[in-house]
């Protein structure tokens, strides 16, 4: 990205400044600028010598800088859940429920080594440039680590599942790979989210209180949390907007200071959910001003407020007595400790992350690891032999509303990637050179939910009445003065990326008019709206319709549809029509888009159908459905979370109408939730789940036609029907996950078929028992037993008889990704501690281990468990 002279200036003048002052220490220079010096003397240091309202100003998300000590400015929120987030050009992994269902911690690892690589990149560059925006830091806000407990939450999509030591497994891995390996500096900061029990419903979660036993607090919201941090070594934590026990998560002492920090010795920092002190005295109203907010957080362990909001208050807290001033700088400690652990303070020659090229960022190299790992979190759920398909055949039908939907396959909190690949697309180019491949949506994703694509060429006409949009290109973001060229776009789908339209213009700094007519192709009503990166207007006949919802000068938001309320637009009448687009960040990306009359989209949808010798339906749901704290409340969903689990309506009609055909059929599913699909499961021959799979929509069709033999495998239980669970704002365990369900499920918790076979054998301990505080080795050996090569993922499972309380059905315990040829056999070996085996006595406060035996299974899903034996708990 090109910055401005005067960027640059100031931008080489800072680095130079830090550079001087930590290269040529005097013995007067401060301590804090001697990188020879321990970290916690040099904090000591700075905070030593900055005034109370400094120090308060540094626990703010957006901490301003201060001059006179050359305390760059410094923006904490950033966003990097399954790829850098909100941050411009970025790789886009699988969504994280995508990718929890890899079970494969190494892979996970590899993934986030380089996601931190590109955060590192993007950062150092937008440094050199004096960018230190919202998105463009070093203190990453992943990952989220909540159980998902229940189907209908919404953000689910953003976990790995719902067993804790899958979770846990997983989150170290990522974390690790975050922050890196070097002794002296992280490479990131991995933020666990969301501490500690908090998993819905979405519209209520800044005044809902979740109410939980001791015993599930201890058992099944708090492992892999204690594992991020012990194992892990996460510095960063987030405490959760609602209550937990009554208590604000943000405001709780038990949980921020008992078990986080005197327990589980974290050091790092907490910060609060954005907004979420507010809630503690607007919503909670557990206090009743901010300076008793902003005092109840901070004294309880939240050292970070997102928001801006109520930290400032901390100034007359201090001077009201209801929080001292040495408890303000332990909290500012903890953050700087953060930014010296960075390097942040040091030359860039001594920080060995800081030498990470640019150039990492959207490389091949992480390209094909998106696909790997897209290709690793597909989950065969059925297949009756109609899989793997040829790729000659005469002709193949894709047909539903997520065939060819680019931003759905990202999911939330993503970045953009330079090529998306859409499932059609994908098929399209996996096919034999003769094979006829027909499209049709068939379906909109529900009922009454608007459904916007790029508004096709044929729509849009130029001033002067050619085809096309007239474009005009400045050389500001305020469209000033005589644009700097002109052009023609056929349709409005641009997308510069990182860089300017043209090498001679500002990359950060540009803007972009497109007018013309717009001719509707029918009579009806029509909901305009934009996909944009950047500020724009939509004006239609001089009037404006919408804007966009971010300013884009102090942040980068998701690429999202942004709507205009519906208009009545007439078949074949030209209608005058202008977008403005404003740069002013560093990424650019505009889209005209418009959920039009559909035409008969089943009866489209059947004719292609009819004509194939095999058919691929795309069905599932979207992140505009299903996500965090949405205004969405169509049949089904409410307000990002979900009410009923069957697939939408209008796409189960599609299902049943394809499939009557009796085609060889194949259901791909595309979503972030359990789905009750028992109707397919009867029905349809083939059953795929392929999550929300990031930019490599092409995984789907080297699984599809047998270029990748699947092997993913459920972080989460596919119920059979909503009725199956507890209400939803109930937090006890019971009833809840494959751990305590004792219902007969759709798909069980692991569960995930091959294009091979795999047999068990010879199961075996490295002793008859475990000690308490011991461990030992559990192996089995797999043999391949079918034609194709392929991986199996191994698990592991623990159950309780005769155990003197309520144990769950069966917990998991270990778990291997394995890859075996055709006919092989290898010994799968899992360790199981003596530790994994406690449950909490809540009566004494404590972790117990009965003296009673275990019974071991190892298998293929939680439902599937092929062979076991016992195994002997005591001294």
């Amino acid at each position: 990205m090109v910055a401005s002279r005067n960027s640059i200036l100031k931008a080489l003048a800072a680095w130079c400044g830090l550079l001087l002052g930590a290269q040529s220490v005097s013995a007067q220079a401060p301590a804090y600028l001697n990188p020879d010096l321990p970290v916690a003397q040099r904090v000591n240091d700075l905070v030593a010598r900055m005034t109370l309202e400094e120090k308060v100003s540094q626990m703010l998300d957006q901490a301003p800088a201060i001059d006179r000590l050359g305390v760059p400015r410094y923006n904490w929120w950033n966003e990097a859940l399954h790829g850098v987030a909100r941050s411009g050009l970025a790789t886009s992994f699988p969504q994280a429920i995508g990718y929890a269902a890899t079970w494969n911690d190494s892979l996970v690892h590899r993934m986030a080594v380089a996601i931190s690589d590109e955060a590192r990149a993007k950062h150092h560059e937008y440094v050199r440039h004096d960018r230190r925006l919202r998105y463009q830091g070093l203190t990453l806000w992943s990952p989220n680590i909540n159980i998902f407990r229940d189907p209908r939450w919404g953000r689910g999509q953003e976990t790995y599942g719902e067993d804790p030591f899958l979770t846990g497994s997983l989150g170290v891995q990522f974390i690790r790979g975050l922050q890196g390996d070097d002794s002296t500096y992280l490479k990131t900061v991995a933020t666990v989210k969301h501490f500690a029990v908090h998993s819905g419903p979405e519209p209520e979660r800044h005044v809902f209180d979740a109410v939980v036993g001791e015993r599930d607090l201890r058992e099944a919201y708090l492992p892999h949390f204690e594992r991020g941090i012990r194992e892990g070594g996460a510095y960063s934590l987030m405490c959760a907007y609602n209550r937990v026990n009554a208590l604000a998560a943000c405001g709780s002492e038990p949980l921020l200071q008992g078990i986080l920090r005197r327990e589980w010795g974290f050091d790092g920092f907490v910060v609060s959910d954005c907004w979420a002190v507010d809630d503690i005295y607007l919503n909670h109203k557990l206090v009743a001003t901010p300076e008793e907010a902003a005092a109840l957080a901070v004294r309880s362990g939240t050292d970070l407020d997102c928001g801006s909001k109520v930290y400032p208050a901390l100034v007359n807290a201090v001077r009201q007595g209801l929080i001292s001033e040495a408890e303000i700088d332990a909290a500012v400690r903890r953050l700087f400790t953060g930014r010296f652990r960075l390097g942040m303070f040091d030359p860039p020659s001594r920080v060995p992350y800081a030498q990470i090229p640019y150039s990492v960022v959207d490389q091949p190299a992480h390209r094909e690891l998106a696909r790997q790992v897209a290709r690793e979190s597909i989950v065969l759920l059925k297949n009756d032999g109609v899989l793997p398909l040829r790729r000659d055949l005469g002709t193949l039908a894709v047909i539903g509303p997520n065939a060819d939907q680019w931003l759905m396959l990202l999911g939330n909190y993503n970045g953009v990637p330079s090529d998306v690949i859409t499932p059609l697309r994908g098929i399209r180019e996996a096919v034999a050179p003769g094979t006829r491949v027909l499209y049709a949506r068939g379906a909109d994703l529900a009922d009454g939910f608007p459904f916007h694509e790029i508004v096709p060429a044929a729509a849009l006409g130029g001033p002067d009445g050619r085809p096309g949009l007239r474009a005009e290109y400045f050389g500001t973001g305020a469209l000033e003065g005589a644009p700097l060229f002109t052009g023609t776009d056929s349709t409005l789908n641009a997308d510069w990326h990182d860089r300017a339209p043209r090498a001679d213009m500002n990359d950060d700094d540009f803007g972009v008019r497109w007018t013309g007519t717009l001719r509707p192709t029918r009579t009806g009503t029509y909901r305009l709206g934009m996909i944009a990166t950047t500020r724009f207007e939509l004006y239609l006949a001089d009037t404006l319709l919408v804007r966009s919802q971010y300013n884009y000068r102090d942040e980068l938001g998701d690429p999202r549809v942004v709507s205009a309320e519906p208009v009545h637009l007439e078949a074949g009448r030209a209608y005058p029509i202008r977008v403005d687009a404003h740069e002013s960040y560093g990424d650019a990306q505009v889209q005209l888009v418009w959920d039009a009359p559909p035409g008969d989209l089943e009866g489209e949808a059947m004719d292609a159908a009819r004509q194939a010798d095999a058919v691929v339906l795309f069905l599932g749901l979207s992140p505009r459905l299903e996500g965090e704290e949405m205004k969405v409340e169509v049949d089904g969903f409410r307000g990002g979370d979900r009410t009923s689990l069957d697939l939408p309506a209008s796409q189960q009609r599609l299902l049943e109408r394809v499939t009557a055909l009796g085609k060889p059929t194949v259901l791909v599913l595309l979503n972030g939730s359990a789905l009750s699909v028992g109707w397919a499961q009867e029905h349809v021959p083939a059953i795929v789940e392929a999550w929300y799979p990031g930019q490599a929509g092409n995984a789907i069709a080297d699984v599809l036609f047998g270029d990748y033999n699947p092997a993913g495998r459920l972080p989460v239980t596919f119920y059979r029907r909503v009725e199956d669970l507890p209400p939803f704002g109930e937090y006890a365990m019971a009833g809840r996950t494959y751990r305590f369900f004792r219902g007969e499920p759709l798909y069980a918790f692991g569960h995930g078929l091959s294009y091979t076979t795999f047999r068990y054998a010879n199961l075996r301990t490295s002793a008859a028992s475990v000690a308490p505080g011991g461990q030992v080795t559990v192996s089995v050996d797999v043999t391949n037993t079918g034609a194709r090569a392929g991986d199996e993922v191994v698990q592991l499972y623990v159950s309780y008889p005769g155990s003197a309380v309520e144990r769950p059905v069966r917990e998991l315990k270990g778990f291997a990704r394995v890859p075996l040829q055709p006919g092989q056999t290898r010994t799968v070996q899992m360790t199981l501690r003596a530790d994994e085996l406690r449950y909490w006595d809540a009566d004494n406060d404590r972790w117990l281990l009965e003296p009673r035996p275990v019974r071991l299974q190892v298998g293929a899903s939680s439902a599937d468990l092929r062979v076991e034996q016992m195994l002997g708990v005591g001294p």
